[in-house]
């Protein structure tokens, strides 16, 4: 068996929010939108573009590491996967602050 974790495949894609209508540019570890942070179910591994499933992914949660790091939490509406992920530095905070008040 082979218990290695994957690698992360960088991938530089620019993309349409399909939630928002936003021109997403991509930078090669963007995996969802900047503006409303939703995103899509097509990775199994990060960068690999291998999941079929496709369903839109909402932000339903997030989480703060003590390095001051924040994740936002992906849940699949297809399939129900939930994907936790690096907030980048142009991703908009208030609307992440607002996932818990919903």
């Amino acid at each position: 068996m082979d218990f290695r974790t994957p690698q992360f495949q960088r991938k530089i894609e620019n993309f349409k929010c399909e939630h928002c209508g936003q021109e997403i540019t991509g930078n090669g570890y963007t995996n969802h939108c900047p503006y409303c942070l939703w995103s899509k179910h097509v990775d199994n591994n990060p960068g690999d573009r291998a999941n079929k499933c496709e369903g839109a992914m909402m932000p339903i949660d997030y989480e703060v590491k003590r390095s001051g790091t924040y994740f936002v939490i992906h849940k699949c509406l297809r399939c129900g996967a939930i994907r936790r992920n690096k907030m980048g530095p142009k991703d908009n905070l208030q609307v992440l602050m607002k996932i818990k008040e919903l």
